[in-house]
This record gives structure tokens, sequence and C-alpha cells, in this order.
């Protein structure tokens, strides 16, 4: 069901999503009604819109959309993107409020138990934004699985590793969760993470990463909001263990979270 500011789409405003790719979004699971770190994803939302349309759009107006989507499922999969028809590629300077989308569907599985990824070099546009631009990650998986991969990896000129196609990366050494810094999106999975890895002992750090660096690691793995938590069990020709017990504190140390109410 799509909903254009909490009315049914309306044909002039999915024309407009079918010709022009400008605009902001965010996506979570919806669990008994409740969604972990939905203060993070209205808030990164409301920063984005701000940045590409130049007004705000009111994290109060962004709830009662959702809440209106939503309906009475307590249980969905909900993708709110922010967009204006008043943009376009030869008018790109309009400052306006944007239209708001919200999408519901039912929750999808993880994406996988466990992958094998392909590094490939490649850095996002804007990559703090989460940017309706998916075209080059969606080719980046489809030439990664073309190459026997499940997914890709992404990395610069110089090996600096960043983020994959639609997850976040950390690396494990020991009991210790190393995180690349490079340009990337922060995810709101890998932030959940990061506030709950000291319940559960695990240590963490924040460092460059680089393809060379890859078999000074023990593991890696891949998450984001409908995966907490999947091995990383080989990137290129470097192989990991998948060590289920550290994958599952790290899964524990997203769910510590609690669900906040919409």
């Amino acid at each position: 069901m799509i909903l254009i500011d909490g009315l049914p789409a309306t044909e002039d405003d999915l024309r407009y999503q079918a010709l022009v790719n400008y605009g902001a979004y965010t996506s979570f699971r919806v669990e008994a009604g409740g969604v972990r770190g939905l203060d993070r994803h209205l808030a990164r939302l409301v920063a984005n819109a701000e940045e590409l349309f130049g007004a705000a759009v009111e994290t109060g107006r962004l709830r009662d959309f959702i809440r209106t989507a939503l309906d009475d499922r307590r249980d969905a999969w909900l993708r709110i993107s922010v967009f204006s028809p008043e943009i376009w590629a030869r008018l790109p300077s309009g400052r306006v409020r944007p239209k708001v989308m919200t999408t519901v569907s039912p929750p999808p599985p993880p994406l996988a138990d466990s992958v094998r990824v392909q590094v490939q070099t490649y850095g996002r546009d804007a990559a703090h934004i989460k940017h309706t631009a998916t075209f080059p990650l969606i080719r980046a998986r489809r030439l990664a699985l073309d190459a026997g991969f499940d997914d890709a990896l992404f990395a610069d000129a110089d090996g600096l590793v960043s983020e994959g196609s639609l997850w976040n990366v950390g690396f494990l050494k020991g009991d210790t969760v190393v995180w690349p810094q490079a340009d990337m999106l922060p995810g709101v999975a890998q932030a959940l993470i990061q506030a709950g890895l000291d319940g559960v002992g695990l240590d963490q750090r924040a460092q460059p990463v680089r393809v060379g660096d890859l078999d000074g690691f023990d593991g890696a793995f891949l998450c984001n909001s409908a995966t907490p938590a999947c091995p990383i069990t080989a990137i290129g020709a470097v192989a990991f263990d998948a060590d289920p017990d550290r994958i599952q504190k790290i899964v524990q140390a997203w769910a510590s979270a609690p669900l906040q109410p919409i």
C-alpha cells in the first residue's frame, strides 16, 4: 500500500517517482507496534530532507503518516521517503517542504544466514544520505552474483573499506568489533549494535580498514535493519569462521535496544 501525505497516491505522484530519482528514505521493521531505533530513523530522515530540499519535515508529521499507513497492523515492514515534484533535472533549485510517501509490506526475512562477498571499487555519492539513487547498489549486487558471490563490499581506489551494497560491515578480532572508518552511511542497525556491545561483553573500536588488512581479522559480519547480524564467511579469497557465539552476541546487542512506540 502506497500513501502520499497520508492519502492514496495520485497518478501524478507515481509518474514523478517513475521518472525522477531524487529523495531520501528510511525503512524498518515494525514489531508489536514498535520500532527499534525509531528516533534514529526519523532524525536521519529529517536531516536528509533539510539537506536535499532546504526545508524541514517535522518528526510529528512523519509519525502521523506512519500511524496512518500502518492502520491496525502491529507487525510490518515500512518504508518512508521524502520527495518533491517541484524538483527535477531542469529545475533542481527549489526549496520546498517535501511530500512524504509511506509503503507498507510484510516483514522480509534476513538477507541470508551467511554470505561470501566480492570487493568492488566504489563509493556511494553523498554517502551520509540514505538517498533513493539505488542503481549502482543493485548493479553491484548483480555483478557479485554473476561472479559467484552473494553480495558486494565497497572499497575505494586505495583499498579503504567502507560498506556493503545494502548494509554496514563490522570485523572481529578476538572479543573486539572493529568498525571501518570511511565515507559511508551510518546505519541505524549499526548504531544500535554499537550502543549494546558493552552489555554483551564485546569491546569495539573504529579504525581505517584496507583490503590488505582483511587477513588480520578472524571474523566479519554485515548488519542492516532487516538483518541484525549475518556472518561473512569470505571476502574475496580471505575466509573467516562464522563463529555463531560472537554473532549471537552481536544480535543480542542489537536486540537490547527497546521497541519504541510510534
